[in-house]
Parts: C-alpha cells; sequence; structure tokens
C-alpha cells in the first residue's frame, strides 16, 4: 500500500521499531497489563451474553409495537430491530467494568416514544435489569440501566425503512435520508467508529497506543468531554490521525510521536483523519469558512463520518492550556524514556491536582434522594464549564481556571458532591495597579442557569465558595488521608540532587516534575525547550523536513510565561444567621526558576504556606453562554519546522525574571438585586475584586 494510503498527507516517517522501541514497547504493554486494563475471559464472554440477550429485547420490543398498531401479520412477522455497538467497546479498547455505548436501529413505525415508552417498561419489569434511567431530552437521547451487573448506554435511531435487515451497513450515507437530527446524532457514534478502524494502518497498533493514551489522560486528569477537556472519541481521533502520520509505528513510537506533534501543534488547526465530506444530503457539517461558530472553536478534532463535525467544541482557554501544557510534559518524559533517564511509570503518574494550586473554587451540591441527585449532578455537570467560560470572559482571560474532572463525596453527607476548580493568574499577562475583577455577578448567573433546570425541585441545591489549599476538606484526598506537606529544605535539596550519582535517573526525573507540579501546575521554561526531533532517527528527521516542504511552517510552540505569587483577600458570603463573615487571605503561589546556561538550575525559595485566617469560610456565585471569536483554521499541520527548533531550543537560555502578586480585593458589599425566580430566593452575595500588582523575585544564590 502507498504512503498516502491513509490521511489527508503523506506520512511524516514511514520507518519502523529499532530494537530499543522493540524492548521499550514490551515495557509499555506490560505497564498497562499491570495497571489492569485489561478485562478477564469471563468479563468478556459475559458482555457478549447481555448484548446477545438485549438483541433478542429489542427484536422482541418492535414486534410488540407493530401489534400496538394493528399493522397485518406479514409485517409485525418482519419487523425487526438491530443492536450497534460504539465507542470503547467497539474501538477494542475498553476495560473491566466499563460500560458498552450501544445503538438501537429500528423501522420508521417504530417510534422513540415507543422506545422511551414500551421498551422502557419491558426493561422496568426484568429483574436482570437495575438502575434503569431514561434521558429522552438530552442532546442524544439515552436510556442508562445495567444489565446483569454490565453498564449499558443504549441509544436509540428510527431510520426510514420499514423492515430493518439483520446485514444493515449503517457506514453508508443513504442511512441518513428522512431522519430527524436526533437520529443522526444516535448514528454518529456508530459511524465514527466505524470509519476510524478504517481509517488506520494498523489497527492492533491503534488500540495499544489509545489504551495508553485514555489511562494517560484519566491520571492526568484531562479526560472529560464535559468538563472542557476530551472525551473517549476526541483521544481516539488524536491518536488516530499519529497513526496516519507513522504508519509502521509500534504503540510505543506512537506515544512518544503523539506528545511530539500536539505539544507543537497550532490551534486552531483541525485535526482531520480525511478530507471533509459535503454529502449530498444537505446536512450541516463543520465548515469554519461558512459557519460563524465553527471559527470559535479552539481545538477542532474534526469525526471523519458525514456529517462531519467538531467533537471538541466544549474546549476553552483555560482548558486548552492545561492540556497543552500536559503534552509539553509528555514529551518532555518520553525523550527522558528514549533517553534512558526515566521509565513509563514517569508518564503515569497522576496530577496533583489539590497541591497544584492555592486557591480553589469549591461547588457543592445537594438533593434528598438517590433519583434526584442522579438528575441534578448530570444537569450540574454540564452547566460546570459554563462557569470556567464565563469567568474567562469577565476577567478578560486574567484569571484562568483549571477544572477538577470528577466529583468528590463526604460520606457522611449522604447525596451531596462536591467539585473544584484551580484557580490563577494568566502567566505572563501584565498585571496593572488597582485592576479590579468583579466576579460576584458571574457566579451569580451562574446560579441563576442552574436553577433553571426544567425538573429543579426545592431540595436541590447549589453552593459556591472559594477556599485556600490549606483549607481544602480531607475526603478529596486518597483515603481521606491529607498528605503530609514536605519541608521547604526537601524540596530545594530534591531539586538539585537531580542527575547525581546517589539518585537514579527515573527518581530525579519524578522528583523534578513533583518538584514543578506542586508549585506551578506546570513546567519550567527550559523543560519546554526540547527539541521535538532529538530522539529522531536520521531517516525520520529528513522526512521531517520533507513533510514540512509540503504543509508549510504551520506549528508553534505554546509559549510559558513567567510564574507568579498569588496574595488573596475575599469577602465571603453572608451565611444563613444573617450575620456578616469576611474571610482574609493571603495565598503565594512560587515556582522554581530555571537558569538555563549549561543546563544548571536553581530553586527561589518557597513561599510558606501558612497563612492565616481571621474568620469563617464563605461563597460568591453564576455563568451565562460564552462563545469567542477565533482565527479561522488554516492548513492542516503535522510536523516541526527548523525555525521553531531554533527557536524552542534557544529559548533555554533565557533566565526569568519577574514575578507577579495577585489579589482579591474585599470590598464592602453592594445592595443585592434580587435574582428572583417563582422556584428560589438568591441570597445576598458577596463583591469579589482582583486587583494585580507586580511583584519581582529574588533568586537564591549558589
Amino acid at each position: 500500500m502507498s504512503s498516502t494510503a491513509y490521511g489527508i498527507s503523506e506520512p511524516i516517517s514511514t520507518g519502523g521499531p529499532s530494537e530499543l522501541d522493540v524492548v521499550r514497547n514490551r515495557e509499555l504493554e506490560k505497564f498497562l497489563a499491570d495497571a489492569g486494563l485489561y478485562e478477564s475471559h469471563e468479563e468478556a464472554i459475559k458482555r457478549e451474553e447481555v448484548l446477545g440477550r438485549l438483541d433478542q429485547i429489542v427484536k422482541t420490543w418492535v414486534k410488540n409495537v407493530c401489534r400496538a398498531k394493528c399493522f397485518n401479520d406479514d409485517l409485525v412477522h418482519e419487523a425487526n430491530a438491530k443492536i450497534f455497538t460504539f465507542g470503547s467497546y467497539r474501538l477494542g479498547v475498553h476495560g473491566p467494568g466499563a460500560d458498552i455505548d450501544t445503538l438501537c436501529v429500528g423501522p420508521r413505525h417504530a417510534m422513540r416514544e415507543d422506545f422511551f415508552g414500551e421498551l422502557h417498561r419491558m426493561l422496568e419489569e426484568m429483574p436482570e435489569i437495575q438502575e434503569l434511567h431514561p434521558v429522552p431530552d438530552a442532546h442524544v437521547p439515552v436510556m442508562k440501566f445495567k444489565f446483569n451487573g454490565v453498564s449499558i448506554d443504549l441509544l436509540y435511531a428510527n431510520v426510514s425503512l420499514w423492515v430493518i435487515p439483520e446485514d444493515l451497513d449503517v457506514s453508508q450515507e443513504s442511512i441518513l435520508q428522512n431522519v430527524d437530527d436526533q437520529t443522526v446524532r444516535s448514528l454518529n457514534g456508530c459511524r465514527v467508529t466505524d470509519q476510524v478502524l478504517h481509517l488506520v494502518p494498523n489497527i492492533q497498533s491503534f488500540r495499544t497506543a489509545l489504551r495508553c493514551m485514555r489511562l494517560w489522560a484519566k491520571r492526568r486528569g484531562v479526560y472529560s468531554n464535559v468538563t472542557g477537556f476530551l472525551g473517549g472519541i476526541n483521544w481516539a481521533l488524536l491518536v488516530a490521525r499519529i497513526c496516519q502520520l507513522y504508519p509502521n509505528a509500534s504503540p510505543s513510537m506512537l506515544v512518544s510521536r503523539f506528545f511530539r506533534v500536539y505539544s507543537l501543534w497550532r490551534w486552531p488547526n483541525p485535526v482531520l483523519l480525511c478530507p471533509i465530506n459535503e454529502g449530498s444530503l444537505g446536512l450541516a457539517y463543520w465548515d469554519p469558512r461558512r459557519n460563524f461558530k465553527d471559527r470559535q472553536h479552539l481545538m477542532p478534532i474534526i469525526t471523519p463520518a458525514y456529517p462531519c463535525m467538531n467533537s471538541s467544541y466544549n474546549v476553552s482557554t483555560s482548558t486548552l492550556r492545561v492540556m497543552m501544557e500536559e503534552f509539553h510534559r509528555g514529551n518532555e518524559i518520553c525523550e527522558a524514556i528514549e533517553a534512558n533517564k526515566a521509565s513509563w511509570g514517569s508518564l503515569f503518574e497522576p496530577f496533583p491536582f489539590f497541591e497544584a494550586y492555592r486557591n480553589y473554587l469549591r461547588i457543592d451540591i445537594a438533593a434528598e434522594s438517590d433519583d434526584d441527585m442522579r438528575q441534578w449532578k448530570g444537569w450540574v455537570e454540564s452547566r460546570i464549564r459554563l462557569l470556567t467560560l464565563k469567568i474567562e470572559r469577565d476577567t478578560a482571560g486574567v484569571l484562568q481556571c483549571h477544572p477538577h474532572p470528577g466529583e468528590f463525596s463526604d460520606k457522611s453527607k449522604p447525596f451531596h458532591h462536591s467539585y473544584f476548580m484551580g484557580l490563577r493568574r494568566k502567566q505572563g499577562a501584565n498585571p496593572q495597579q488597582g485592576e479590579q475583577f468583579d466576579i460576584r455577578l458571574t457566579v451569580e448567573d451562574f446560579k441563576r442557569d442552574v436553577y433553571a433546570y426544567a425538573v429543579w425541585k426545592s431540595s436541590m441545591w447549589i453552593h459556591v465558595f472559594h477556599v485556600r489549599r490549606k483549607d481544602l476538606p480531607d475526603f478529596v484526598f486518597p483515603g481521606g488521608v491529607r498528605p503530609a506537606q514536605p519541608a521547604k529544605s526537601e524540596s530545594r535539596s530534591g531539586s538539585r540532587s537531580l542527575g547525581t550519582a546517589k539518585t537514579s535517573p527515573d527518581a530525579a526525573f519524578s522528583r523534578k516534575r513533583k518538584h514543578e507540579e506542586v508549585n506551578t501546575g506546570f513546567s519550567s521554561k527550559e523543560s519546554l525547550a526540547m527539541s521535538c526531533s532529538d530522539a529522531s532517527s536520521p531517516g525520520e528527521t529528513r522526512e521531517l523536513k520533507r513533510f514540512e516542504a509540503d504543509i508549510g511552517d504551520t506549528l508553534s510552540t505554546t509559549h510559558v510565561d513567567n510564574q507568579v505569587e498569588v496574595s488573596i483577600k475575599s469577602t465571603l458570603p453572608v451565611p444563613a444567621s444573617g450575620a456578616a463573615v469576611t474571610e482574609t487571605i493571603t495565598v503565594m503561589q512560587s515556582a522554581e526558576l530555571t537558569v538555563g546556561q549549561q543546563g544548571g538550575s536553581h530553586c527561589v525559595e518557597d513561599l510558606v504556606d501558612d497563612l492565616e485566617l481571621t474568620n469563617g469560610v464563605e461563597h460568591f456565585d453564576g455563568a451565562n453562554e460564552l462563545q469567542t471569536e477565533h482565527p479561522q483554521p488554516e492548513q492542516i499541520v503535522g510536523a516541526v519546522t527548523s525555525e521553531e527548533k531554533d527557536r524552542i531550543g534557544g529559548s533555554s537560555h533565557k533566565v526569568l525574571q519577574s514575578e507577579g502578586l495577585e489579589e482579591l480585593e474585599p470590598i464592602e458589599p453592594a445592595l443585592s438585586t434580587s435574582i428572583a425566580s417563582a422556584a428560589f430566593v438568591v441570597p445576598q452575595k458577596p463583591l469579589i475584586r482582583f486587583n494585580f500588582t507586580s511583584l519581582r523575585k529574588t533568586t537564591e544564590s549558589t
């Protein structure tokens, strides 16, 4: 097969693995197996049995619908429905206990109302069905349940056929004729999954690399579409593109090249597996030339099946920043692995979210029953990204949010959940003396949007407030035990001990990464100054240059600015008793500063974190939909230019000098305007302002 058989461009390299690559690949696969990513043979058989039984149930359901609608005996006899799978199960990358994404395709006379009516009733009466939860009003309507302990997400598509053949091919464009938008979206999952498997050169290598990237994304806290990061299909498309660019690479090579390419990708250039198909049915597809909303997307990852859509429209400026920092970190570690200075375990170290920031936004929600909590939780989670977007807009992007993709629960409080966002000032922003940002209305708008839930009940509530790292609840930590804070001298000595004869390369590298993340949440400038072709073979380097000549200079690095110090003071909300409570917080956010001469590094004196709290804990609230203009995407990219290599390499010799001070200044709360609703009353909110001034750090002498 020719080198241009896959993707929209020629490969970067067609080279295969070297002997060392084979060894590293074996180590990677062992790591994945030890991490428990593969299900047992017994569980695989159980899943197949559940799917077979579910297929029989929907076939019986369609016949019951036909009888209820008084169709003749011949049509009842021929009536059929069919179950398809998609997502991680269809891709072959699911793990133990993972749910199965399924699609039921039925005939035109079996309506969606019948699916959520008669089929729901049938499932409800079966003892092997547990936790049945229909969501008919979702963007993609779904029925969620457990079948003999196997989690199932069941979608429905009623196509324009009177009879569904057993050999139905949903990848054909004709299946979309004369169907509604919900059916198009329901079919899209299966159609995209099948196309991905069709467009990768080596399915087995793709699966192993994707398993690796899914595990990495979950460990690093960037696996969540609803929060504004990337979900399963997004990661699959990104990995598939790397497989096209390196068609003969082993999975370990694909992982390394993944970080190499995407750490230098110039977003919003789109990731495409194939040319965009305009189709013949007149369905809307992703086209930034014609559609204004498409030009606003920050990280377009386009689905390969008609109608081609952006699968990552939830990504915000803040979440894109977090992911790019993680791509840079991954690239750095993979280069260290290829230089035998680190192991795969370093790449998969969990991100220390509750150590990475000094300030957090906490969102508490509650309901009074399990069913109410399930619905309320799903709704709130779908709204949280709007709070991130609104804060970005209302602070002109100066205040950046890092949402944690999961929820936390205090076991002593049933039907309560908590969500957290890390907060920090944008790196490199020029603070102006006296500049203030009021985010009270931002949070109020967010709560008003959340309380607009169509089936809201008075027992459903949400509380939003600021919390310092030292005041985080114990239940957010593993085992409910807060980790001991290391002494400052240990951090400094750990940083200085890198590469010493008494320290293993992997342990030293892990300690260096841990120190950087705890202080800043991302690496120093020097850690980003890694040439992307350092570990490439000569042949691959030539391929990169040739690919560059064909595509052009379309990649750039993400510039990481100086770290900041943060001082925060805030007025918190009025408690239930009505008494005014004020909290004064001073939080310092420090970073390891790297001096680039000959790789020498020095650590700035860590700032103390034992800060004073003058009084209680409070809150602020709100957000509306936000859309931000962005330049129109350019030509698809995939290579690294020599100019950028020089630019990256040169940046390692710059010294980080200036730092910044950030404050939340308390002021007298203005008279609250009542944000009224027939269902609830919003309590009086405090006024939060941000005041930025500049502050220079001094490096410690050596």
